[in-house]
């Protein structure tokens, strides 16, 4: 066979693939997840929709006009005769209530609170937004690593299959010993496969936030460590106590506006009556104020009611500031004990493997250990680093989320 035939289309396939494939590193991913996603263009929509509804708040409503027919007589000689008598006029008027400045400053604090909220709950948004795309590129980067560090273990325990099957043909070694070879390539294998479905699923959620069909994460890995006390001074910024902040302003506007149902509106119209020109036209201009009477059955009840959803706002917003101080201290512990798992195995565990390895291949050259020992040294090697690769990606994603949601990295 001609390997040339097979060449041509297996080159072409190489290609297209890695013209598909677009390196992203971390800080690009979270820039893209800022920019064109759908969710924060809903949010940003949603606060320019209650800035235009802002400036309308305190307006004074629409005026009215009025028309019609009034003191027309319906019996007697002059019934249905609008120029018959006196006070028969042909009306047109207009009204504007003025409703009280008290009225019109809560309403207009009660637009500016429902601006607050939607600029907070989009800041939500984006907090979620920027942690699920900065996990997903770390589960994409480490899996990388993982899939290259076993692919490259697995070649190296493969290179031993041969020595094995010689010594097997030789007489120096044992035909199981061959079977125990197999079952560490089959467990390396295993890890492949298992890591293969990892990158898969990390790759799958980075495309929700960025552009390109193969995504490839490119650069180095955010930083493992965090700044405790900076990011515990920041909680008080945190997206969730700010939308708790704009709720409770809500209800304090919601009282503000309740306590000015109390003042009186006023009102007032202007009407011009065209009557007989024997007796002339008229205008009329009158004014109007509510009386608010009966306020035990009517406006109070109404301002009690208002001022305890202000209460409780007030407590929502303590206890939400209870909850995130409590999930940030727990996801720091989190941290800081994947951070130690992550050093202890780094520092300690991968030199015992390594000088075992070695040990082995070297009492092997010597004719004092079996192959078997070395092959099972070096895939337990090439499982602990695989294992540490791990315990390094769980320590960078808990300070990734950390910073995401409590600190730097945060809109």
């Amino acid at each position: 066979m001609n390997w040339r035939i097979g060449w041509v289309p297996l080159s072409a396939l190489l290609v297209a693939q890695a013209a598909q494939a677009q390196s992203v590193g971390y800080e690009e991913t979270l820039a893209a997840a800022r920019a064109e996603q759908p969710m924060l263009e809903a949010g940003a929509l949603r606060i320019q929709a209650r800035r235009d509804a802002a400036d309308a708040a305190d307006e004074l409503p629409d005026p009215r006009v009025r028309a019609g027919v009034m003191n027309l007589p319906v019996t007697g000689p002059a019934a249905f005769d609008p120029y018959a008598q006196l006070p028969t006029q042909l009306a047109v008027g207009i009204e504007q209530e003025i409703p009280n400045l008290a009225r019109r400053r809560a309403r207009y604090g009660l637009a500016g609170s429902e601006i607050g909220i939607a600029e907070a709950r989009l800041g939500l948004s984006e907090r979620s937004i920027l942690a699920e795309a900065g996990t997903a590129w770390i589960g994409l980067y480490y899996a990388q690593q993982r899939l290259a560090l076993a692919r490259d273990s697995l070649d190296g325990l493969r290179d031993f299959v041969p020595v094995a099957v010689s010594a097997v043909a030789s007489g120096s070694a044992r035909p199981a010993e061959s079977l125990a070879i197999r079952r560490e390539l089959l467990e390396i294998e295993d890890a492949i496969t298992r890591i293969e479905a990892a990158r898969a699923a990390a790759r799958a959620r980075l495309q929700r936030y960025i552009a390109g069909s193969e995504p490839v994460a490119a650069g180095g890995a955010p930083l493992v460590t965090v700044d405790p006390e900076g990011l515990r001074f920041a909680l008080e910024a945190n997206p969730e106590l700010r939308l708790a902040d704009a709720e409770q302003r809500r209800a304090e506007a919601a009282a503000d506006l309740a306590r000015a149902e109390k003042r009186p509106d006023f009102g007032v119209s202007v009407t011009y009556g065209h009557r007989n020109p024997d007796f002339g036209s008229v205008v009329s201009v009158m004014g109007s104020v509510t009386l608010p009477i009966f306020t035990d059955r009517r406006q109070n009840p109404r301002i009690a009611a208002a001022e305890a959803d202000a209460a409780a706002a007030s407590a929502v917003r303590a206890d939400r500031l209870r909850a995130i101080t409590a999930r940030f201290e727990a996801d720091l512990a989190a941290w800081r004990s994947a951070l130690q798992q992550w050093e202890r195995a780094r520092d300690q565990l991968l030199p015992l493997a390594r000088d075992r390895a070695q040990l082995e291949t070297a009492s092997f050259a010597a004719g004092r250990a079996d192959l078997v020992d070395v092959i099972a040294a070096k895939s337990a090697l090439a499982l602990l680093e695989l294992e540490i690769l791990e315990r390094e990606q769980i320590a960078v994603e808990a300070a990734a989320i950390l910073r995401l949601t409590y600190g730097e990295d945060r809109p």
